[in-house]
């Protein structure tokens, strides 16, 4: 069974046979939203638009990476010190 949902006008999951059918309508609705394919009823695929496939795969930035590139990387923080404390006896 192949569950059509609608969202802003533009179909989301279509059936296989549908997809390669309306082919160019399929692309088009994937500037919208993302477009689901089934075979049997079950989820295969996905289609989206060339800018969310971009945002996708893009590297994602290491903390190190942001934490140097915020405004306040040469703010010195002034911390209390810690005291010392005393070691815990413990029974094994």
């Amino acid at each position: 069974m192949n569950v059509q949902l609608k969202t802003g006008g533009k179909k989301v999951i279509w059936q296989l046979q549908e997809a390669k059918a309306m082919f160019s309508e399929v692309v088009k609705a994937a500037a919208v939203n993302p477009q689901t394919i089934t075979i049997h009823g079950r989820e295969r695929a996905v289609i989206l638009s060339f800018e969310k496939y971009k945002r996708l795969i893009r590297p994602k930035e290491r903390l190190f990476d942001f934490m140097q590139s915020s405004p306040l990387c040469d703010v010195e923080l002034e911390l209390p010190q810690r005291q010392a404390e005393k070691m815990r006896e413990i029974s094994l």
